[in-house]
């Protein structure tokens, strides 16, 4: 044990191959080499999934070279495709005692499940901030990919405030009560300390006299929204009702959204979850 750091060499690099045994390439989207004689992913294979170098990688499990960072140690995780437990029990055999909840960027896997379960209807994964962790095809197609956005515009109170492109999906009638919907949320997250909510707080009082103007208001989330009005660039006029299933730490949240049965929005939304081959208005 390194004294001082807490990093635990031994039982680190242990933890990794044990973890990187239990895993077959094909489980992590990895092709199978016909001639195969190893059990489990190589360590190039881990090193692949995380984005370091092999060399890197194998120092780690060979007890020797520097304690890795953060970061590293997060796309270590996701590669080995980690739980929530074993990804904080990496944290701490890596010397650090409080490990960072990874809230937001990976999409919790009980929302994940009901996520997959929904056909035909608009579903997406946000944290708490509101950046878009995971969308089904046809959130896709509805409300655009959410993927391409990096640093800040990941946010979408970022986005909503200072990109006026973000709002034409919306009915202008909706704008007011989007914008006090997204302030309230944040604030809600500011209130409990957050380091990225205050980052994000910072830069819009500075940047959106609009959003300052709602932040003093003192907005606070309702979790009942009405009716969503969309201008559609395909589909045209779109109404969506919008439920929300929140996680219990309040870490993230499914949205779900869905026309009324029977209605001519339900059709639109059976016309832009067809392939694009099919796809006719």
């Amino acid at each position: 044990m390194i004294q001082g750091t807490g990093l635990n060499r031994a039982m680190l690099a242990d933890f990794l191959r044990t973890r990187r045994a239990q895993l077959q390439p094909e489980d992590v989207g990895l092709p199978r080499a016909r001639r195969r004689r190893s059990d489990g992913l190589r360590r190039e294979e881990v090193a692949e999934l995380a984005g370091v170098s092999a060399d890197y990688y194998s120092r780690i499990e060979q007890q020797r070279g520097p304690r890795p960072s953060e970061p590293v140690l997060n796309a270590l995780a996701d590669g080995l495709q980690l739980t929530d437990d074993e990804r904080n029990h990496l944290f701490r055999l890596a010397g650090y005692p409080n490990p960072p909840r990874h809230l937001h960027d990976r999409a919790a896997q009980h929302l994940l499940r009901v996520m997959q379960r929904l056909e035909n209807t608009p579903a997406q994964i946000c944290s708490h901030l509101g950046e878009t962790l995971r969308q089904n095809e046809l959130s896709v197609a509805v409300f655009g990919d959410h993927s391409a956005f990096e640093g800040i515009q990941r946010y979408w109170a970022y986005r909503w405030f200072m990109t006026p492109a973000e709002r034409e999906l919306y009915e202008p009638r909706d704008h007011h009560r989007i914008s006090r919907a997204i302030v309230a949320e944040v604030l809600a997250t500011h209130a409990t300390s957050d380091p990225q909510a205050a980052v994000l707080v910072d830069t819009l009082l500075a940047q959106s006299p609009e959003f300052a103007e709602v932040w003093a208001e003192h907005p606070v989330f309702e979790q009942d929204w009405p009716r969503l009005h969309l201008n559609h660039p395909s589909a045209g006029a779109l109404e969506l009702n919008s439920d929300y299933v929140v996680d219990a730490d309040r870490s993230q949240f499914l949205a779900i959204f869905t026309a009324d049965p029977g209605s001519a929005d339900e059709e639109k939304l059976r016309q832009l979850a067809k392939p694009l081959d099919d796809f006719v208005w």
